[in-house]
């Protein structure tokens, strides 16, 4: 099974192309993303670099992690897993105190209605 890794402080140049490219001189590279933003199309500043094999993985890591590339010194380590939920929450109270998770609106008026 191979090893996935979180590349950070990426230049926001940086393609996919160009983390294969970074990656691959260190090992057999099965899939490279750099995360980009929905709104603006640009880089978000970060990415992922999966590995074949997880000797390949941590060679890239004790290697690349700290190397500067344009200026900017990059953080390589292994990925953790995404943790569920996140997201929703919001809503306003109108000033009436907090109603839990999801926040509380307009239309939110409690057990009186």
């Amino acid at each position: 099974m191979g090893k996935r890794l979180y590349v950070g402080n990426l230049p926001f140049s940086y393609t996919s192309a160009n983390l294969q490219d970074l990656f691959g001189a260190h090992g057999a590279v099965t899939s490279a993303q750099v995360v980009m933003d929905r709104v603006t199309n640009r880089s978000r500043g970060f990415g992922f670099v999966e590995f074949a094999t997880a000797e390949a993985a941590d060679k890239a890591i004790a290697e690349l992690n700290g190397k500067p590339i344009e200026g900017r010194s990059l953080t390589v380590n292994e990925a953790r897993e995404r943790t569920p939920g996140g997201g929703g929450g919001g809503g306003g109270g109108f000033g009436r105190g907090p109603r839990g998770p999801g926040g509380g609106g307009r239309f939110d008026r409690g057990p009186r209605y």
